[in-house]
């Protein structure tokens, strides 16, 4: 019962402003939420099948590519969560003006956002949105909420070398397509090895690869709707529709996984 009390006792308590700290190169730039909701190019926005609601949303909001000062389409971003959940961005998309355009949704804090679900947080303090991400194939993992940070590191294939195939496979291999589709869809979430920046899912190849304990029909529907094979209150995966990942991805992503696993350190 004094649990419940300081839960409610804790939601009850006002929104206060946040800070969003970009590193996009030497030095470290930070954003007040009042800054960022005041700033020249901040404006509402209409999210149509909002990600992390499930719903349409209103948002104030920036064009990302206005606070990426100095990021190059060649560039490699990466977003943090306060819960540890890292998404592995190229910079191209993130620049892009449309008709796919990514935008910094800020939480004000007169005005709330609701909750993501019963007894957790809202999105906020800021979430990348996405206008019209059927266009640009965006996926889930591309639409980080709870965000502390954007810095730009180096591509995840230099940062983390555990992660990467075979030398001697050919760049179209399908091994080396499905290991970029693994660095956009899995690696926000998972490590690989004990490789990677996430601290938010199990490691994908330690002790054990998914591609030897899973049968690979249940492997494939398990990706596409986990909750189908796995249900419980936590779950957190998402669900990867051909309209994210095709039928020929899937079997690329597949043929990376199952690659690995015989890769182990």
């Amino acid at each position: 019962m004094r649990h419940c009390l300081a839960l409610l006792l804790l939601l009850s308590l006002p929104l206060q402003a946040a800070q969003l700290t970009l590193a996009l190169g030497d030095a470290e730039r930070h954003w007040e939420t009042a800054q960022l909701l005041a700033h020249p190019q901040a404006q509402a926005i209409r999210i149509d099948s909002d990600v992390s609601y499930r719903k349409s949303m209103h948002y104030r909001a920036v064009p990302l590519a206005a606070l990426l000062e100095g990021v190059k389409p060649e560039d490699h971003l990466q977003a943090v969560a306060l819960d540890g959940f890292a998404a592995e961005m190229p910079a191209a998309a993130l620049l892009e003006h449309g008709p796919t355009q990514a935008w910094l949704a800020v939480e004000d804090p007169a005005q709330p956002w609701p909750p993501l679900s019963q007894g957790k947080g809202s999105a906020g303090p800021f979430y990348l949105v996405w206008t019209h991400p059927e266009a640009g194939r965006i996926s889930p993992e591309q639409w980080p909420f709870q965000i502390a940070s954007i810095r730009r590191l180096k591509p995840v294939a230099e940062r983390f070398p555990a992660l990467r195939p075979a030398s001697q496979l050919r760049s179209d291999d399908p091994i080396n397509l499905g290991f970029a589709l693994f660095q956009k869809h899995c690696l926000a979430c998972h490590r690989l090895n004990g490789a990677g920046d996430a601290q938010f899912g199990p490691d994908l190849n330690l002790p054990y690869n998914p591609t030897e304990y899973f049968q690979p029909a249940l492997l494939r529907r398990y990706i596409r709707d986990p909750q189908s094979l796995r249900h419980w209150p936590q779950a957190r995966m998402p669900g990867f529709a051909e309209t994210v990942i095709s039928d020929p991805e899937l079997e690329q992503l597949l043929s990376y996984l199952a690659h690995m696993a015989t890769r182990k350190p």
